[in-house]
């Protein structure tokens, strides 16, 4: 059985951190955006409590994560509150096609 190390919570937290910037640049929905986003947010939780298990188990990584898990949630509730207001109006939530929020 292969030891799990700190290695692989950072090629995890990689891969996340990837594919969230991955989705950010290449989609259009905004909801897909929001998703992509969470996924950057959990890959720094990944980091945060990987480097406080391997660093003497500090509690500093799990209260950091905590914060970021905190942050997260209002992030989501302030972004779909926003999408659901461009949805009612324009009745779509392609971010490109959105350019005058003015109104």
């Amino acid at each position: 059985m292969i030891p799990v190390g700190l290695n692989h919570f950072l090629i995890l937290s990689a891969i996340l951190f990837s594919l969230g910037i991955f989705g950010i640049a290449t989609r259009k929905n905004a909801i897909m955006i929001l998703m992509s986003i969470e996924l950057i947010l959990n890959s720094a939780n990944i980091n945060f409590v990987a480097f406080s298990k391997f660093n003497g188990f500090n509690i500093d990584g799990q209260i950091a994560a905590l914060f970021v898990i905190i942050l997260a949630a209002a992030e989501v509730a302030i972004a779909l509150a926003i999408v659901l207001n461009i949805y009612q109006n324009y009745k779509h939530i392609d971010v490109d096609e959105i350019d005058n929020l003015k109104e």
